[in-house]
């Protein structure tokens, strides 16, 4: 973004209202522009006027309590307070919801209007996104993806960035002065390209054989679950392992089906998983990578090796290519969460008693079929940001069902008609809990893959307990890259030989990265154009990266569409000229 217009155009399409103050703060003396990292942190600060709220302001003024205000009382009001306004605005908000037109406010319709136009603005955003999309099909070559998913699909970040999701992605223009695809000259000089063909997905990859005597070795296992981020970020719990002397470890990691039917696996079956074991600690950035479960037989990923006595980061993680955000459709009817029975009294329904028994399978990290304090704390993390402490969990288990000091299934459900109560009967504070755990209003998981992890001690049982929620990023994306340039050959880019590029082949995705060894930073050009069968987790078959000066970047993760055909990765990287 260029002008502060803009910034205001596109905050209250994001449903926001700013105030005049707040666009000179976001947009001071001397700024140029804004790119989209930068307007990801303005929303976060932005927070959007509520309904509810507004009507609470209203009614401070409705002396009379009838639902109305005078068209003289609001004038005093909005002309001499706040960021004043002028008469005429005044008249043309009485134009718009002064429907008897009596001189009068009617504010629960004005706030029904502004409900109303705040949706009409985002659906406009959309449609606007969505002919975007088809200016950069235009321009680049079709996307993989049907919806424009580059806006929201992000890419891992590098050590060397400070805060989370800084990297800047360049989508070049139709009616930029360069043209996005550069001259064959340049093109010669510049570009490098990697083809490899992949054969249809094996479920048995046969290079980690299973120990034998695998049944007899110490075994532990904990559940996890990864979140899909307004962002396009995804995240997930990260945990300890403590090994108490030098023992033989088997490592797996793999989706939890938790579909009761068995010839009908969980949808998200086909999301990709792996676990990466590092040294460190979880507050320091500083990390050294052990091995990752590069291996896979069926839908389990696997690492074996041996491990000294000590401490051991395990680090979740997926590549996104099948964990991604869409863009909404029009939303369907909402599932029904609470009835009343003939007595008046609520009642869970069928379908969101389901929904609740999923979560407590997947919240229940060690499997042992109770809650306990740490694991429901983790669970509060996500879907409100607090936590309960030890005099409310013990108010908790005096009201609701529990076992050996922890809570049932039962009692969890308990909980929820209890918030169901409190609210009487309003199921919105349900439907943030629902959405935190990545279920749409048809109450399935559509933003969300729960996983289990799998650990085998061949001489001493080890420790293993989940340590944070959403951190570790950083250190996580350190290993990636790590685990990438330790297997790939590097080979320089045609013209610049300090700009590298590493392409991992793994049993089920082929990963690259970007080294930029010069102290300038340059901006790759990638297209995926003639790749087949293939899916990005950018979300785009061409995109533009923009890597910093003597940085390491992780550019795409690339796997097939369809498991079951084979699939070609070919793309070209090509630096482009002055930008």
């Amino acid at each position: 973004m260029t002008t502060k217009d803009q910034l205001c155009t596109v905050l209250q399409q994001a449903g926001r209202n700013p105030s005049q103050k707040a666009l000179d703060k976001y947009w001071p003396p001397g700024t140029k522009k804004l790119n989209f990292d930068d307007f990801c942190e303005i929303l976060k600060k932005e927070k959007p006027a509520e309904p509810d709220q507004l009507m609470r302001i209203f009614k401070k003024f409705d002396l009379n309590n009838d639902g109305y205000i005078s068209h003289d009382e609001l004038s005093r009001i909005l002309t001499s307070s706040g960021e004043k306004m002028s008469p005429k605005e005044v008249d043309e908000i009485f134009s718009l919801a002064d429907v008897n037109k009596d001189g009068k406010l009617d504010y629960a319709e004005f706030c029904r209007l502004l409900e109303s136009t705040v949706e009409q603005c985002q659906t406009a955003a959309l449609e606007k996104l969505e002919a975007d999309a088809k200016l950069k099909r235009q321009n680049f070559g079709n996307q993989l993806d049907i919806t424009p998913q580059s806006v929201e699909s992000q890419p891992e970040l590098s050590p060397s960035e400070t805060q989370p999701r800084t990297e800047p992605e360049t989508t070049l223009r139709k009616d930029s002065r360069s043209s996005s695809r550069p001259s064959s000259a340049r093109s010669r000089r510049s570009s490098s390209s990697t083809a490899i063909t992949m054969g249809a997905g094996s479920t048995k990859s046969g290079r980690l054989a299973e120990p034998k005597s695998l049944q007899d070795w110490n075994h532990t296992l904990m559940r996890g679950c990864f979140h899909l981020e307004e962002d396009g970020t995804i995240v997930s719990l990260q945990y300890r392992l403590i090994i108490p002397e030098t023992t033989s470890v088997y490592l797996t990691i793999r989706p939890l089906n938790l579909s009761p039917i068995p010839d009908k696996p969980s949808q998200w079956m086909c999301v990709d998983t792996a676990l990466y074991v590092v040294t460190g600690n979880e507050t320091k950035e500083d990390s050294n990578l052990v091995g990752f479960t590069e291996f896979r037989d069926k839908e389990r990923f696997l690492w074996r090796g041996e491990l000294n006595a000590g401490s051991y980061l395990l680090l979740p993680f997926t590549t996104g290519c099948r964990l991604m955000k869409r863009m909404r459709k029009t939303a369907t009817k909402a599932a029904q969460l609470v009835n009343r029975t003939q007595s008046g009294e609520l009642e869970l329904t069928k379908e969101f008693k389901a929904a609740l028994s999923d979560i407590f399978e997947v919240i229940d990290l060690d499997g042992s079929g109770l809650l306990s304090l740490e694991e429901y704390n983790f669970f509060e993390q996500r879907t409100s940001g607090e936590k309960c402490d030890e005099d409310a969990w013990a108010i908790c288990k005096e009201n609701f069902d529990t076992k050996k000091n922890e809570l049932t299934r039962q009692g969890f459900l308990e909980l929820n008609l209890m918030e169901a109560n409190d609210r009487e009967g309003d199921p919105r504070d349900l439907w943030l809990t629902l959405e935190a755990m990545g279920y749409n209003r048809s109450l399935e998981i559509v933003e969300a893959c729960p996983f289990v992890i799998e650990v085998y001690c061949e001489d001493v049982k080890a420790t293993l307990q989940a340590v944070h929620l959403d951190s570790g990023i950083k250190m996580l994306n350190s290993a990636v890259q790590r685990s990438i340039t330790s297997k790939a050959e590097a080979r320089s880019l045609k013209g610049h030989e300090n700009v590298l590029v590493y392409t991992y082949k793994g049993e089920s995705r082929i990963s690259s990265v970007i080294a930029n060894k010069s102290n300038q930073k340059v901006t790759v050009h990638i297209n995926n154009e003639q790749s087949k069968n293939c899916v990005s987790s950018r979300g785009m078959s061409v995109f533009a990266v923009e890597v910093p000066a003597r940085t390491k970047m992780v550019c795409q993760h690339v796997m097939a569409l369809n498991d079951q055909q084979e699939w070609t990765y070919n793309c070209v990287e090509t630096i482009i000229p002055g930008l």
